[in-house]
């Protein structure tokens, strides 16, 4: 199993700069941060973007790899988008994760466009990830598409792709099954529940669905799979009793890799740093010497 933390990005950097230098000395493989223009969760929140604070990120560490908790088309184009990562990917020398998202509200909203259905936002979200894998991959690409147009998108220097893993996010079959056909591993927060029980067991249908759909895949060896624990109706860092169950789910599952949130004074994702302490001396500290 794999570990990763979120950092939310509602304080600036001369705060948040200690979090991911720790994350990285606590021995986690993976660091991430939201992007959204507005957070639902936080909407009156000072926010920062998470691009600029990913490459700051990536300037201070030199082992964790950094992720996007996950990019959407609500606020950006794939091709724009595709510069940006092939920078970053450049600057992180190659420890980018990009995390791909349908989107929702707020951020749909904030730039005045028509609003759109479930299906619409899937429709949308496969046309940009495929947009955007054809500019990491390809020189000289154009495209006009149900939602995007790209008129001969530049790649000076060569493919990008093979070092940008696209994790893409999902809980209905539809988007589950386009991550096991286009991805390089799969995201998912599960869906609302009442309870543990009844959030495994929906993970654990989609789980199904996917490995179904990863049958035919020549590469389903290497696919990564990612669960969000801190998505679940329990929040995963309220004891080490809780996380070690739930992480023992997760594997049970054949997750490769689960996400918790850095702990908050306050909701959301509140919880003790003891706690977090405790995970990292009992599951990661052999990775530091510590």
């Amino acid at each position: 199993m794999r570990y990763g933390i979120c950092i939310l990005p509602d304080q600036p950097w001369r705060r948040t700069r200690a979090l991911w230098e720790r994350a990285e000395a606590m021995g986690f493989d993976h660091a991430w941060t939201y992007d959204h223009l507005v957070w639902g969760g936080l909407p009156d929140s000072q926010w920062f973007s998470c691009i600029p604070t990913l490459t700051a990120a990536a300037a201070v560490t030199s082992r964790i790899r950094l992720g996007a908790f996950v990019i959407s088309p609500n606020f950006r184009h794939p091709a724009a988008l595709s510069r940006e990562i092939q920078t970053l990917c450049d600057i992180s020398e190659g420890r980018l994760l990009v995390g791909l998202g349908a989107g929702g509200t707020p951020d749909d909203g904030i730039l005045g466009q028509p609003s759109v259905t479930a299906r619409e936002r899937v429709d949308r979200l496969q046309e940009f990830t495929t947009v955007l894998d054809r500019t990491l991959r390809e020189d000289h690409v154009s495209v006009d598409g149900d939602h995007y147009i790209v008129r001969d998108m530049r790649l000076v220097g060569g493919p990008v792709r093979d070092r940008v893993p696209l994790i893409l996010a999902g809980n209905g079959p539809r988007s589950v099954r386009f991550a096991a056909r286009l991805g390089d591993g799969w995201v998912t927060t599960g869906s609302r529940a009442e309870g543990l029980d009844e959030w495994f067991a929906g993970v654990a249908r989609n789980v199904e669905i996917l490995s179904e759909a990863l049958a035919d895949r020549p590469d389903s060896a290497g696919f990564a799979r990612y669960l969000n624990l801190d998505s679940s109706p329990r929040n995963s860092l309220e004891s080490i009793e809780l996380f070690d169950e739930m992480v023992g789910r997760a594997s049970a599952l054949g997750f490769t890799d689960v996400i918790v949130h850095w702990p908050r004074a306050v909701e959301p994702y509140r919880a003790s740093e003891q706690v977090l302490d405790a995970v990292v001396s009992r599951r990661l500290a052999s990775r530091t010497g510590g």
